[in-house]
């Protein structure tokens, strides 16, 4: 397999993230790959496992990073395999959704998180959603931001098939345009930030694949452990939520998310954030604070 890293220098002088880079090499059933995440705060304080989707990476989270170490918890921000300062497979071929969902649960065992709030979004969520399942006396609450779970037994809809369309059309994505037509209030120095894991098209073989791997039938790969998961949140999840809705998001927003809502037992009503698109946490300091305000009761 061959397997891309992208250049340190790439990293230099992020805008609003200057968190230490930390590393994992050898993760248990990913022998020679290295997986990059952000662990800020006590090392002893309850856990924001904070998960990325496409073509994003942990950058995605550093409006949300400061609010949450300020009131004192820890945050875990990990770089799926093909994104950010991780590892990059130059196959295509490599990324699957088992692939990813091993590597998320690999990390929570060796750094042994405990009393997780998981913090998910897009694929963060797609993932992320299935795994407390297998492990729920580590996970104790929630922060759902415009995702779904890949279940297989419902039709996509419209706007996630032109998106995935678009995809296959556009193999050199251009992923700083893309975060800056969907986030306008972004600088050029953050859209900067989102190309800087892709030195060029090679290293965006995780970023083509995320598209083509949503689950769109009952036994695509994925779908019958989100429809597992479907069932744990409704019928067994224990924990405390809290969702927010980015209601300018085509694809995963309002619609999606109040159907996801039905199926988390005891989830609240959600914060709209009415200038939000599909990148919820580039809106995120208000998410962050109202979270909080929800979780600690204040």
């Amino acid at each position: 397999m061959t397997i891309l890293r992208t250049p340190e220098e790439r990293f230099a002088n992020l805008p609003g993230f200057g968190q230490q880079p930390r590393y994992l090499n050898d993760l248990h059933g990913y022998a020679g790959l290295r997986m990059h995440y952000v662990d800020e705060g006590p090392r002893d304080a309850k856990v924001f496992l904070c998960l990325h989707g496409e073509p994003t990476w942990s950058f995605l989270y550093r409006r949300m990073i400061p609010v949450f170490t300020g009131a004192g918890f820890r945050v875990v921000a990990p770089d799926l395999f093909g994104f950010g300062r991780s590892d990059k497979p130059a196959n295509g071929a490599a990324y699957t959704f088992d692939f990813h969902r091993g590597a998320l649960r690999a990390l929570i065992d060796e750094l042994d998180l405990r009393n997780i709030t998981l913090v998910c979004q897009d694929w963060g969520g797609l993932l992320g959603l299935t795994l407390p399942m297998e492990m729920p006396r580590r996970f104790t609450r929630l922060l759902v931001m415009n995702t779904t779970l890949g279940t297989g037994d419902a039709p996509l809809p419209a706007g996630f098939l032109g998106w995935r369309k678009w995809a296959a059309e556009h193999p050199d994505m251009e992923v700083g345009k893309l975060l800056g037509r969907a986030c306008p209030h972004l600088t050029a120095e953050e859209r900067a930030a989102y190309d800087a894991p892709f030195p060029d098209e090679r290293y965006k073989a995780g970023v083509r694949r995320f598209p083509q791997l949503v689950p769109d039938r009952p036994d695509a790969p994925g779908a019958e452990i989100s429809r597992a998961a479907r069932n744990w949140w409704s019928r067994q999840w224990k924990g405390t939520s809290f969702m927010a809705i980015g209601m300018q998001d085509p694809v995963l927003g309002a619609p999606v998310m109040n159907e996801l809502r039905k199926c988390i037992r005891g989830c609240p009503a959600p914060l709209e954030i009415a200038e939000a698109g599909h990148f919820t946490p580039e809106w995120g300091e208000r998410i962050a604070a109202n979270a909080l305000a929800h979780f600690l009761g204040y």
